[in-house]
């Protein structure tokens, strides 16, 4: 089932650039991509725009699990007739396998 983007709003201002942009780097073979902007400036509308036109599953990582819990809700609202999955560690730290404590 492709992507299916609901939504009222449509892009606007910077938006529709960032999209352009982002699209282009995909297609130009790069994996990996970062949205940078202000609160409330729209970066996951745009990043669900990207998602819609590449038709791929897309993997969205966030740097804390209450951002984490705010994606989900909102991707899921933009793409209700698509799977939305929600991941995060049950851990409150990362602490590496070679981490010794000394004191």
């Amino acid at each position: 089932m492709p992507f299916q983007l609901e939504s009222n709003y449509r892009p606007r201002g910077d938006q529709r650039q960032a999209i352009a942009k982002l699209l282009k780097s995909v297609e130009a073979g790069n994996r990996h991509q970062t949205l940078l902007g202000v609160t409330g400036s729209g970066k996951t509308f745009t990043t669900a725009n990207v998602i819609q036109k590449l038709d791929r599953p897309t993997l969205v990582i966030s740097h804390n699990k209450t951002l984490a819990a705010q994606l989900y809700s909102e991707f899921k609202q933009f793409f209700p007739r698509n799977a939305v999955e929600y991941f995060v560690s049950y851990f409150d730290y990362y602490q590496p396998e070679a981490y010794i404590p000394r004191s």
